[in-house]
């Protein structure tokens, strides 16, 4: 089975946000084996200086990088990433399945974004388009996309 892994810097804490990301982790389980990563985002000052929010996003880079695991495909969530629909990240994914890769990583980084290096990292960059979410509603809402993209693929009702 097909190993996916969300790493997501910082925690839910508003309860629906909690129950949308259980329901969508339940759901995957179904198609994959998912586990999320919730890692500590840098403690940074009331209104940081540029200097303050490179050295935090170098500090957490570190973690992140440590974290992906071992031979996966990385993908970033990151505005100046390609857009791509659903059915069109479904097909990414199955691409990757295709490629031989036997798991892929992705990463949401933190309020801040995330380090160059760890975009740099990357097999893929991808925008969740130009609009501004709430950080911990894009994670309900990679969780959901990815819940989507595995369902397209085997042919369920639930994209309909």
């Amino acid at each position: 089975m097909f190993d996916i892994t969300l790493i997501a810097m910082g925690k839910l804490k508003e309860k629906f946000y909690i129950s949308a990301a259980e329901e969508y982790k339940k759901r995957l389980g179904g198609y994959c084996h998912f586990s999320l990563l919730e890692l500590p985002e840098a403690r940074l000052p009331e209104n940081p200086s540029p200097a303050e929010i490179e050295a935090g996003l170098e500090k957490e880079a570190e973690l992140i990088l440590s974290k992906i695991p071992r031979g996966a495909w990385f993908c970033v969530f990151t505005p100046e990433g390609k857009e791509l629909s659903s059915e069109a990240f479904a097909d990414k994914l199955r691409d990757v399945k295709n490629s031989g890769k036997s798991s892929a990583c992705f990463l949401i980084g933190s309020s801040f974004g995330m380090s160059p290096r760890v975009k740099q990292k990357a097999d893929f960059r991808l925008s969740m388009g130009p609009m501004t979410f709430p950080h911990h509603l894009a994670r309900v809402m990679v969780l959901e996309q990815l819940y989507r993209a595995e369902a397209i693929q085997a042919g369920s009702k639930y994209h309909k």
